[in-house]
């Protein structure tokens, strides 16, 4: 593809440039510990950290090399949001749980910003503000009435810009306007969660890639039977935060929607180009429900960004060509740029879009973070490792029940066709109520 990308193209992921997954292999696991984690994913390693320093034996098990799945590979956003809006959580739930949904948001927001200060993470983290580009009049006009219903319930600032001011937000002119989010965050991922893994290998984490969990199995005894390809292990709580990566385990996997999403970054460009395009450094989504969404690169001139969720693309050229054909059609100035990265993975959503905390006997699990799993799956893990610490006031108003299925599901999401058209036409009549 040398139309459009560099001479040095990877087909991987960005941050793999600064924090690429390691082989991780602590010998031959032991035959109990005290807790297992199934998933090195921010949920598991969360959970691992705190379990390890409050004097737990943990062993965390992953079926890849840790840091080659979904947490090294998103966009890097850090919001309070979810793909439900708050005036639909006030319609199908009422005020009072779509508020309590909301402070656990904004808590989950502020806890992974303290943690990164607290552990002394360097993974650029930063509170730019978000850009939210309306796709149509349509959706200028539920976005502002959704924005205000939450500033007035909630407290959380916005601003709107008219269709005239959309370049303050975003050098295109594809949106009808937008609003502006000003503490939104964002942070370098992969550095992010090797960050997390290195704390957590300093404070005694046994980490084993290369070792896929086939079955979990509760014990008499209060114990469970980890059974993986590499042996059986004993432990007294597992904890599974596996989400889009779900291969055996068949309760979970009847309960997840796996889906690839896909992202690109641009080569190198100068400064007053990159600050044109996206001013004052601020993340950018639309208003879609399948969105396009745009960040500057923490540590680059880069834009990464990324679009087409779930679309059955076919292979490294097919996403390329998907992904520059986005940014050349919302940023027209940035034509001329080629693609130094392009890369896929895999995100989870849930029947019901929420994302769920639970257990099951002494199985706990985090899942179905619904693009919100850098806070949510950070915040889950640590909630679970109270939760097993018996430490108090560690309830959640996502722990409530089995994440719901439907009837013959298996875990391969056969219907997602359907489901994106479903939301195609959802925008349309959005669009149309202007």
């Amino acid at each position: 593809m040398p139309d459009i990308t560099t001479t040095d193209f990877k087909f991987q992921p960005y941050w793999w440039d600064a924090a690429p997954p390691m082989p991780f292999s602590s010998g031959e696991p032991a035959g109990g510990y005290d807790a297992v984690i199934v998933g090195s994913g921010f949920t598991g390693i969360s959970a691992a950290l705190r379990l390890a320093r409050a004097g737990r034996s943990v062993a965390v098990l992953d079926r890849q090399d840790p840091g080659a799945g979904a947490s090294r590979r998103n966009a890097g956003f850090i919001g309070r949001v979810l793909k439900k809006s708050y005036s639909e959580l006030v319609s199908s739930k009422g005020k009072q749980k779509a508020q309590a949904i909301y402070r656990e948001l904004n808590a989950a927001y502020r806890f992974t910003f303290e943690l990164i200060e607290e552990e002394d993470i360097p993974c650029f983290p930063a509170r730019p503000g978000r850009f939210i580009g309306a796709t149509s009049l349509g959706h200028y006009k539920a976005l502002s009435r959704d924005l205000s219903v939450i500033e007035a319930d909630m407290g959380f600032e916005h601003r709107m810009l008219a269709p005239s001011q959309v370049r303050e937000g975003l050098a295109t002119d594809v949106y009808r306007g937008g609003a502006i989010i000003p503490d939104s965050g964002s942070l370098h991922p992969g550095l992010y969660h090797k960050g997390l893994l290195d704390r957590a290998r300093a404070a005694g984490v046994s980490i084993f890639g290369g070792t896929e969990v086939v079955a979990i199995r509760q014990l008499a005894d209060n114990n469970c039977e980890v059974r993986t390809d590499r042996g059986t292990i004993i432990a007294r709580d597992v904890v599974v935060g596996t989400n889009g990566y779900t291969s055996r385990l068949g309760w979970f996997r009847r309960r997840l929607v796996p889906f690839r999403a896909y992202m690109a970054a641009t080569e190198e460009m100068p400064q007053e180009l990159l600050d044109r395009l996206i001013p004052h450094g601020r993340t950018v989504i639309d208003s879609n429900t399948n969105i396009d969404f745009f960040r500057p690169a923490p540590d680059s001139r880069r834009i990464l960004f990324g679009g087409a969720t779930a679309a059955p693309l076919d292979g490294p050229e097919e996403i390329t060509r998907r992904m520059k054909a986005i940014i050349d059609r919302v940023l027209p100035d940035a034509r001329d740029l080629r693609l130094s990265h392009a890369w896929d993975g895999y995100c989870a959503g849930t029947f019901d879009l929420m994302p769920h905390m639970g257990r099951k006997g002494n199985v706990h699990y985090g899942v179905g973070y619904n693009f919100a799993g850098i806070t949510m799956g950070t915040t889950f893990g640590s909630k679970i490792a109270s939760r097993i610490l018996g430490e108090p006031d560690q309830e959640s108003v996502f722990a409530t029940g089995n994440p719901p299925t439907m009837p013959f599901y298996t875990g391969k999401p056969w219907f997602l066709g359907m489901a994106m058209r479903y939301f195609d036409w959802h925008d349309r009549q959005i669009a149309r109520n202007a």
